[in-house]
């Protein structure tokens, strides 16, 4: 069984909730938004990623037959949902923003409307897919603004949490503007480049170092990067400027070096010097160790001459804010607008659509929330991806979701670009989604 497909990937209270819906009858359409409450001070914006794999979970979700035999050994359920279960299919539609879309707070960036005990069903694996990859998406596009030109890769794999989370950080982060990862699934199941270098045990198991550069060149001369930072890095640097002429002799040519630990702005200047003086001024710079972007917007401030850079944990786990609070949430049922007015955690009730308006220089001026029935200036973010259960062509490419990326990026206005601490971007909430509000409280008072 993949965890990852498993329909058991989900709360007990889902099953629970499911139960009593199929007993008391509710199963008329019911409309769920998925969006972020509060940003805090470190994200300005979010970028949304995810939505290929939570589509593709929407359209395999299925029970299988031990599943179901698992579930009535449980006791915990009757016939009616069992047999319900052993026939589910979602034949719900799906609104989202594009893969790479950048958004703000209380903004949708999926809703489904379905039958309610689908679309309930469904909470659960929704929020984790969505969360962790705009999550994630956010943390690289944010590396991303803080070293632009510079070769960004995923090095988080070792770091995540679980496999499914090192695969989608790759995913996630390849979207947002990193050239790459190190981790091979990533490039077969999603076609991203992969990079790779050497470990300093390659280095160790050698009694010589030069010998252990050489070895390595002739084994692997595709891209060589060797790594010099296990003894005397710029020793190292030297041993490199030595061997470069009998390995071009052999057709080898040695694309870069990485530094992985020490003083990585005084290093990589000592070694550019070392590399140029010995005529190796093509060979690169790659720096790896415990990264983030402020590191990165550091290291530009020093001038450090780093080519590129292997981030691991910091994006992996997005360490800073390596969780935010975001909610799929109930907006409307039978065709009546529904609203969660929990302190400090209300919501805006109905079906909405997110309106972008730009500037004169095409950079994001402000966004404005309303009812998806209402025309307001600006370009409407939310689009039909997914209809009776199936998608709507045509099916981005990860490159297409990239490239949309990537203009979301320049988009943003310049306090966003500069990481300014606390900056965000307006949203204003229309007139009629507040009254919408108010005549949900009214009716909801009269009950």
């Amino acid at each position: 069984m993949d965890p990852a497909t498993s329909p058991l990937l989900t709360d007990l209270y889902q099953l629970n909730m499911m139960q009593a819906y199929l007993e008391g009858g509710k199963t008329d359409t019911a409309v769920f938004e998925f969006f972020f409450r509060a940003l805090p001070a470190r994200r300005g914006f979010l970028v949304a990623a995810g939505l290929e794999t939570a589509l593709d979970f929407l359209e395999q979700l299925r029970f299988s037959a031990a599943e179901i035999a698992w579930l009535e050994r449980s006791g915990r359920f009757g016939r009616p949902l069992l047999d319900y279960l052993a026939g589910f299919r979602f034949t719900g539609d799906v609104h989202a923003m594009a893969e790479g879309t950048a958004f703000f707070a209380h903004e949708p960036i999926l809703r489904v409307t379905a039958p309610l005990p689908q679309a309930q069903l469904v909470e659960t694996r929704l929020i984790n897919i969505l969360h962790f990859q705009s999550l994630i998406a956010a943390k690289a596009a944010r590396m991303v603004l803080a070293a632009p030109g510079k070769l960004l890769v995923d090095f988080g794999l070792r770091r995540a949490h679980g496999a499914e989370a090192g695969l989608m950080a790759a995913r996630a982060s390849y979207i947002a503007g990193f050239a790459g990862t190190a981790t091979m699934l990533a490039q077969q199941k999603f076609g991203i480049p992969v990079y790779g270098t050497m470990a300093h045990s390659f280095i160790q198991a050698h009694d010589d170092e030069a010998e252990a550069f050489a070895r390595f060149a002739r084994s692997r001369p595709e891209n060589l990067v060797l790594l010099i930072d296990t003894y005397d890095t710029e020793a190292a640097a030297r041993k490199v400027v030595a061997l470069a002429p009998r390995l071009a002799r052999e057709g080898i040519a040695i694309r870069g070096v990485r530094l992985d630990s020490g003083d990585l702005v005084a290093l990589s200047k000592s070694v550019r010097r070392i590399l140029d003086e010995g005529g190796l001024r093509e060979t690169t710079v790659f720096a790896s160790g415990g990264l983030d972007e402020d590191s990165l917007m550091a290291m530009a401030a020093a001038g450090a001459p780093i080519d590129g850079y292997g981030i691991g944990t910091s994006l992996a786990t997005s360490s800073d804010v390596p969780a935010l609070d975001c909610a799929y949430k109930l907006q409307e049922y039978a065709g009546i607008a529904r609203r969660k007015r929990s302190a400090g955690k209300a919501t805006w009730p109905g079906r909405k659509q997110v309106w972008r308006r730009y500037d004169a220089d095409g950079r994001i001026e402000g966004d404005t929330l309303s009812l998806e029935s209402e025309s307001h200036p600006g370009e409407p973010l939310l689009r039909p991806v997914m209809r009776a259960g199936r998608r709507v062509p045509p099916r981005p490419g990860l490159d297409e979701c990239r490239a949309h990326a990537a203009r979301e990026l320049r988009r943003l206005p310049p306090s966003l670009r500069a990481l300014s601490p606390g900056a965000t971007c307006s949203v204003i909430v229309a007139d009629a989604l507040v009254r919408l509000a108010a005549e949900a409280d009214r009716r909801q008072a009269g009950h």
